[in-house]
């Protein structure tokens, strides 16, 4: 016999209802509203006439902004460094994540390594020390500055040694019986059986590096290789005038700077947007069984 809810819990779920719609709204809306503004046309934006709807729909900022060139060269600075990034950090967390989620008796000082690794969390050496480190290092001015120091996420690590740690032991051991390696058991066991929380770390390190533009701007000398994160930054805060060519000049007539820059900063969040719901399945899973094991 089905038990009926009492009106206690019936309210209490109208209530949750209501609130996380609300706060989707919340949410939404900021997106909705520079998608509108980036739409609409100069004259609707100056007179405050768009809120989450596009007034005198046009899409001129969009034709504008693919076609200056500082703009495409920052998307694709960024485009590759994520792929850079996101592929080293991977196989680093991986690799790195697998000895550490061993036992004592079988990875010696497995404790100390964890603390050496961990304490990064808690002390910092500073921002100078750090540029220092990538200016003697030769990687300023480069790709690699952006990449290489954030390569290995300590709070990823800890996650997928928990997962890997709550995996069933058997499956290790019937594969060392069966002549396996450690390489040969982490590629093809830990890892396959691990897609939900690849997936979550992925997500991480993807969105990490597509919205990180400190680092451009003061590792990177020249504008021409600050990533899409950091030119943004730069065009939202400084109102400078640029040359502009006979056809961009054109453009700009229809188009105020402030639709202008909503459609940057749309575009510049829409493969995120893009990317986010095909994992978003595993995200939840992923984070839940990495971070309950010991």
């Amino acid at each position: 016999m089905v038990e009926q809810a009492s009106w206690s819990r019936k309210l209490f779920v109208i209530f949750n209802y209501l609130f996380l719609s609300i706060t989707a709204i919340l949410c939404l809306a900021p997106i909705i509203h520079v998608l509108s503004i980036s739409l609409s046309s100069m004259e609707a934006v100056a007179s405050g006439q768009v809120t989450l709807w596009p007034v005198d729909f046009t899409l001129s900022a969009y034709e504008y902004a693919l076609t200056k060139e500082a703009f495409s060269t920052s998307l694709f600075v960024s485009v590759k460094r994520v792929i850079l990034g996101t592929s080293l950090q991977m196989i680093m967390i991986v690799l790195l994540a697998y000895p550490l989620s061993k036992e004592d008796n079988k990875f010696k000082f497995r404790t100390l390594y964890v603390w050496i690794v961990f304490i990064t969390v808690l002390i910092s050496g500073g921002l100078i020390p750090y540029y220092m480190t990538i200016r003697y290092t030769g990687l300023l001015d480069s790709i690699w500055a952006l990449v290489i120091p954030i390569s290995v996420p300590v709070f990823s690590v800890v996650l997928l040694l928990n997962f890997f740690r709550g995996l069933p032991k058997e499956l290790e051991e019937s594969a060392f019986m069966d002549g396996a390696g450690h390489f040969t058991t982490l590629w093809s066991i830990f890892v396959p059986l691990s897609k939900p929380a690849l997936a979550t770390l992925l997500l991480f390190s993807m969105v990490g590096h597509w919205n990180s533009w400190f680092d451009g701007l003061i590792f990177m000398n020249s504008a021409d290789k600050y990533p899409l994160q950091s030119y943004l930054q730069t065009i939202v805060v400084n109102t400078e005038s640029e040359i502009l060519t006979e056809a961009q000049a054109e453009m700009m007539k229809e188009l105020s700077n402030r639709t202008f820059k909503a459609a940057q900063i749309f575009i510049g969040a829409l493969p995120i947007l893009l990317v986010y719901p095909f994992l978003q399945k595993h995200f939840m899973k992923g984070i839940v069984l990495g971070s309950v094991k010991g």
